[in-house]
């Protein structure tokens, strides 16, 4: 049986940002594996880019 992490801040922000895109039904359905390149490229596109505009404001 597999055991629950506790979630990090990086995946609070993942899914934030999927459910953003509309794509939570699908995570939730397939797990992050049932994205394609695309999704999960634009999903990592938008979180490196909220990061970098985090640590520009606490500058």
């Amino acid at each position: 049986m597999k055991k629950k992490k506790d979630l990090t801040e990086n995946d609070l922000l993942k899914y934030e940002i999927a459910q953003e895109l509309g794509l939570i039904d699908k995570v939730t359905k397939t797990g992050w594996g049932g994205l394609t390149a695309k999704e999960t490229g634009k999903i990592g596109g938008i979180m490196t880019a909220r990061k970098k505009q985090k640590r520009n404001k606490e500058k």
